[in-house]
């Protein structure tokens, strides 16, 4: 097993690692009492090759891995890759492309929702992983033998399979799947933590324009004490504390330390003079400041029938093309198409979606499809009308 503990040898591996095709990544990292992700291993494989790179050996730069991850010529393979993809663009300050998420890949060929890595390598290769070594202290050094096993499976197993995937993809031309999900991947915005935009973390209970100005000032807040001290979110101050300051808008300490949402003493916290501050500030710039929500539309009633027609149909067409549903659609989605049809904006009515699902369904609202019963299979009609 090779373990990368210094620059030099980073650097040796990585130069070979140039000229391949794809990398395996994968990271092992610590977050219960942190804001940010403290990044404890790296696991990277390549067709022919294996490593560990320890990025909290002293001295190790990590320069030569960015050069990998930011070759547009190597595509990065991934599960689950969201919270690895936030790691790779602190470490880059840019997202890495091209990448394969073998998660969704996995949906693609009809392995359900958000197949976990052990049913993943037990479905393709037939093995069944031992994940013991998965809670625990990846930034104790040193690391055990049973770690080290565990932490360079999820790359080797995962180069076993890679090709596979790729092979069956494009044998059922779902290629186009993975890739819109890819680019959905590729978005900064997933990995960056603007103050400004830490309220779309949460989900406004009111649309007044003072009550949206303080839920956003609030947030923020919030946002950047986290990131100064380096502690979760809820560490500052509960979802609940915020929902509460933005309903009751206190002006003054005095009025922050009875609400109910906010933790004993919480007004004699250092920097809390400056959530007051801000409050006051946006209270007389609500219009300006308040982030623009559209209220939601109306839902008609009664339309639950629809819905598990959308449902039945999905399922038969997911079924057909052996892909998960929930690729396809969520039954929010289905709710949405069945109030508002070829108005409502959701991905079901949009791309590869919409001509394997979002038309049929749109027909079938439109009493232009039905489904049928016929040599032992439920199957979707057209109709004259």
């Amino acid at each position: 097993m090779k373990i990368i503990t210094t620059t030099d040898s980073l650097h040796k591996f990585c130069n070979k690692a140039q000229k391949a095709p794809y990398v395996v990544l994968d990271t092992e990292f610590m977050r219960e009492c942190t804001f940010f992700s403290q990044l404890c291993l790296i696991q990277i494989a390549t067709p022919n090759d294996e490593a560990i790179i320890d990025p909290l050996a002293k001295g190790i730069d990590l320069k030569a891995l960015v050069k990998i991850l930011m070759n547009k010529d190597i595509v990065k393979v991934l599960h689950a890759a969201r919270q690895d993809m936030e790691i790779f663009y602190n470490l880059c300050s840019a997202v890495p492309a091209p990448i394969f998420d073998s998660q969704i890949a996995a949906m693609a060929l009809g392995f359900g929702g958000s197949v976990s890595y052990m049913a993943l390598v037990k479905g393709r290769l037939g093995i069944n992983l031992d994940k013991g070594a998965r809670f625990t202290n990846w930034a104790k050094r040193p690391l055990t033998e049973k770690q080290l096993n565990y932490a360079l499976g999820d790359v080797t197993h995962l180069r076993d399979i890679y090709p596979g995937l790729v092979k069956d993809l494009d044998n059922k031309n779902h290629r186009v799947m993975v890739d819109e999900e890819m680019q959905t991947l590729m978005d900064e915005n997933l990995y960056t933590f603007n103050p400004e935009r830490a309220w779309m973390r949460l989900k406004p209970r009111n649309l007044k324009l003072e009550y949206l100005a303080v839920l956003k000032v609030s947030a923020a807040w919030r946002e950047q004490e986290a990131i100064k001290k380096n502690v979760p979110r809820n560490r500052i101050i509960k979802d609940d504390g915020i929902y509460d300051i933005a309903l009751r808008q206190p002006t003054s300490l005095k009025e922050l330390g009875v609400l109910r949402g906010v933790p004993n003493g919480f007004e004699n916290r250092r920097g809390v003079n400056r959530l007051i501050k801000a409050i006051k500030t946006v209270q007389t710039n609500a219009k300006i400041y308040a982030p623009k929500i559209r209220a939601p539309k109306h839902m008609p009633s009664n339309l639950a029938p629809a819905v598990d027609m959308l449902k039945t149909l999905l399922r038969l067409k997911a079924e057909y093309q052996n892909i998960a549903s929930r690729m396809v659609a969520t039954t929010k989605e289905l709710e949405q198409i069945a109030a508002f049809k070829d108005k409502a904006d959701v991905k079901a009515l949009k791309g590869w979606r919409k001509e394997l699902f979002g038309e049929d369904a749109l027909a079938m609202l439109e009493g232009k499809l039905s489904l049928s019963f016929k040599d032992g299979k439920v199957i979707a009609v057209r109709t004259a009308s």
